[in-house]
């Protein structure tokens, strides 16, 4: 019986849905538009099970988006596939942003085998985060939040050629103008695709996470403030 994957990512501004069959994509659908992920996220799901002739009975698990990005789309995404997985009876299985990222470029990279790929999302600021990734997927540096400047990853980068993409990267590409190791590669954006092609391996290790208690990795701690009592 084929294993049908549904994959949502959030992460981003760009809400984004794909279809896998065994592994293989079925259809993906995405909305580029600030703040639609809470209104439109659904109607992209079902869209997508309707012109692929798919119900949502016949999902073997969903995955998710896992972070780090926006905390409000993460938010939405979670509570989106834990809804579904929870009416289904069906696995929840989360994938990182970052490797997600990191594996949707190292699959269209000619010569990837000496790259290490260095995914960045913006964090405001002069900080992404961000992680480092061999191209078969071996983390090299775990995801974390990097403040950038002339120095960041210079050991990296005096010993492989690195490949930064992302939305954070276009800010880091000026502070090491000088370093040939160093290539950027414009137009990366999450994908529910990428979130997918990690989904079927994950499925079939039975990585599976507990719907009930399953939160998204936000990496920073979101700070939130009261507002003052009026006089």
């Amino acid at each position: 019986m084929p294993t049908l994957i549904l994959s949502l990512e959030t992460s981003s501004p760009i809400c984004s849905v794909a279809l896998h069959r065994d592994g293989s994509l079925v259809g993906q659908s995405e909305l580029r538009l600030e703040k639609s992920h809470s209104s439109h996220l659904s109607v992209l799901v079902n869209q997508l099970l309707e012109n692929s002739q798919v119900t949502l009975q016949e999902l073997a698990a969903v995955a998710v988006s896992d972070g780090p990005g926006s905390y409000t789309g993460l938010r939405i995404g979670a509570a989106a596939a834990k809804g579904l997985c929870f009416a289904l009876d069906i696995p929840l299985i989360a994938v990182g942003t970052l490797p997600a990222m990191a594996a949707q470029v190292a699959a269209c990279t000619a010569g990837a085998a000496d790259v290490l790929f260095c995914p960045m999302l913006d964090a405001r600021r002069m900080e992404v985060y961000s992680a480092l990734y061999r191209p078969d997927g071996r983390e090299v540096l775990a995801p974390a939040p990097l403040l950038l400047d002339s120095a960041t990853l210079a050991e990296q980068l005096a010993h492989h050629r690195l490949l930064f993409f992302g939305s954070g990267a276009a800010k880091f590409q000026p502070l090491v103008a000088d370093q040939l190791n160093a290539g950027f590669l414009p137009g990366v954006e999450p994908s529910a695709v990428a979130v997918g092609m990690l989904a079927q391996a994950a499925f079939e290790r039975q990585d599976f996470r507990d719907v009930a208690y399953y939160e998204p990795f936000y990496l920073k701690e979101v700070y939130t403030t009261t507002p003052k009592a009026r006089s």
